[in-house]
């Protein structure tokens, strides 16, 4: 009898531990028992609540510093500064296949682009427009890799993404005014196929084009 009941307070106290998270190896430690009386749980590891550390003041005050520097700067008639500063650093991150889309765009303006959208059946009743009814199939197709000469023509859309991450280019909403060069775009095999998929589908008409921060980048860094 002694002995059954110390088996059943040794198994409820390994059972203790292991719900209060202990580890395998710490339940392998041995339990002391003490007769008429359970082995108190060990408690979990208390949690920080504290938030995490703000700024150290050295590194606030650099910051400060050099804000109150460019204010100082930008009241000193004497100041000239040629170029802008991230000028450099975008060069760091530019592939010469987007080198070539940015020269292609500077020199010969906005280019057009596709989005091809399929259509569903709206539901009976339902006060939304007809364009809320159409599901995204290929966004942004363009000729742009093609006619900037990219070497990689397959990752032009993801050119076109970090161009746009780097604040170069943006797509637009508006289409150009010449229709003919969307109907030369529309013809184009991968725009057929993606029609072909989206069964009723449809293109709406973009463009891509130089931000007023790309045109100026372009006009300082490229030789056009």
């Amino acid at each position: 009898m002694t002995e059954n009941i110390g088996t059943t307070v040794l198994v409820g106290a390994w059972l203790a531990r292991l719900t209060a998270g202990v580890s395998l190896r710490t339940l392998a430690a041995p339990v002391v028992i003490v007769r008429g009386l359970l082995p108190a749980a060990p408690q979990p590891p208390a949690v920080d609540d504290e938030p995490a550390p703000a700024l150290p003041d050295a590194t606030v005050s650099a910051l400060r510093a050099r804000a109150a520097e460019l204010l100082r700067q930008s009241a000193d008639v004497t100041y000239e500064q040629d170029t802008h500063p991230a000028y450099e650093r975008i060069l760091d991150d530019l592939t010469p296949d987007e080198a070539r889309i940015l020269r292609l765009l500077m020199l010969e303006g906005a280019q057009p682009a596709v989005d091809v959208r399929g259509g569903k059946v709206p539901i009976v009743g339902s006060q939304l427009p007809a364009p809320a009814f159409s599901m995204l199939v290929a966004p942004g197709l363009s000729m742009i890799g093609a006619h900037a000469g990219c070497r990689h023509v397959d990752r032009v859309p993801a050119y076109l993404h970090n161009l746009g991450r780097l604040g170069l280019v943006w797509f637009s909403r508006e289409q150009l005014d010449d229709p003919l060069r969307y109907q030369v775009l529309e013809a184009q095999p991968d725009v057929i196929q993606a029609l072909k998929d989206a069964g009723r589908g449809r293109t709406v008409r973009r463009s891509v084009q130089l931000t007023p921060f790309g045109k100026d980048f372009c006009r300082v860094c490229f030789p056009l």
